[in-house]
Parts: structure tokens; C-alpha cells; sequence
């Protein structure tokens, strides 16, 4: 590992009031804390300054910005709205660009129906890849969220905790291997 820990925000996808997807983050930012070699922090999209009068990297959050730029990984925590995911989420993404190029995302859907976010998770990936994220092959899907949270955020599901270790291991595995190439292999263009 290099000399600096790994740093994997979570950024919570969706200002929406009552947002169940908020219990949803603050577990895996819960299982991110018992990794070793990790830092982490959680951005909340409700929480950035971003106006809405104009678009792109005009919009740039100087600490949004440098929370992207040290990022070696992300982790989108993203409701499912009408098979998509929300707007906001793209949009303070979208403030960035350089900052994602060769860095690993992995994607939490959530949804109040049975899929998990599925739907949101697919229409989301190639919008990752053109901001020059890295997705890895494993999702957490929280389907029936109000069944595996109660309103407190209490998880009442103990079966998601081995799928997050899970995805958390493939996205370790992708984020270091990734900073190592960012730090050794210059891109040379044929």
C-alpha cells in the first residue's frame, strides 16, 4: 500500500426529505470504517453549494473539487427515481472531470421496490465511464429499503453486511490497483 491511506468518500446521491438511502450510507460508511488502510468521509449532494444557473465545471466546489481530486475510489449511494438516478447527483458530478480519471466507483442502489436500484445502477454506469470512472462488476442492491431499515436506521437485515464486505473488497482491490497505475504507468497514446 502506498504511504498514504486510501481515500473512499461516500457520497449520498439524494437531498429528498425523509430519504430512507441515508440509513443506507451511513452502514456503509459504517463497514468502511473497519477497513484498514481507508479513510473516508460522506458528502451529502444536499449539502454542496452547487447553483442551478449554470452547468459543468463553471459550477466547480473548491472542496468538492479536492475531495474528488484526493479520491482513490467512490461510492454512490443512489435512490432509484423512475429507473434513473437522481439528477442532483449527476449534476454535482458533472462539476467535475479530471478529477475521476482512473479512479474505481462502485454504486449502492436503493429502492422502495424489489429491484434494489437495478434499474438506476444500469443507467448510471455509462454516465460513470464517461466522467473516466472505473466501475467495478459488484453492486449492493437494497431493495425494500423500509423492510431492511425501520425509520430509525436501524438495519434489520443482518444479510446485507457479507454483500457490502463483498463489495468492498472488489473496490479495495480495484482502488489500490488503480493508484498504482495513476502513480507508474504513464499513458502514452500510440
Amino acid at each position: 500500500m502506498a504511504d498514504r491511506a486510501l481515500s473512499i468518500p461516500v457520497i449520498l446521491g439524494t437531498p429528498r426529505r425523509g430519504r430512507m438511502s441515508a440509513h443506507v450510507a451511513a452502514l456503509i460508511m459504517q463497514e468502511v470504517r473497519r477497513l484498514g488502510g481507508v479513510e473516508t468521509a460522506l458528502i451529502d449532494v444536499a449539502d454542496l453549494p452547487f447553483g442551478t444557473n449554470d452547468a459543468g465545471e463553471s459550477l466547480k466546489d473548491p472542496a468538492f473539487s479536492e475531495a474528488m481530486n484526493r479520491a482513490d475510489a467512490l461510492i454512490l449511494v443512489s435512490p432509484e427515481y423512475n429507473h434513473a438516478y437522481p439528477g442532483l447527483l449527476k449534476h454535482a458530478l458533472d462539476t467535475n472531470l479530471k478529477e475521476y480519471v482512473h479512479k474505481a466507483a462502485g454504486v449502492v442502489g436503493v429502492s422502495s421496490g424489489p429491484f434494489g436500484g437495478t434499474r438506476g445502477i444500469e443507467s448510471f454506469l455509462p454516465v460513470l465511464r464517461e466522467l473516466g470512472l472505473v466501475t467495478i462488476f459488484w453492486d449492493v442492491n437494497v431493495g425494500l429499503v423500509h423492510s431492511v431499515f425501520d425509520e430509525d436506521g436501524t438495519l434489520l437485515d443482518e444479510a446485507f453486511r457479507p454483500r457490502i464486505r463483498k463489495f468492498l473488497a472488489e473496490l479495495l482491490w480495484m482502488a489500490t490497483t488503480l493508484r498504482y497505475g495513476r502513480d507508474h504507468v504513464e499513458v502514452t497514446t500510440p
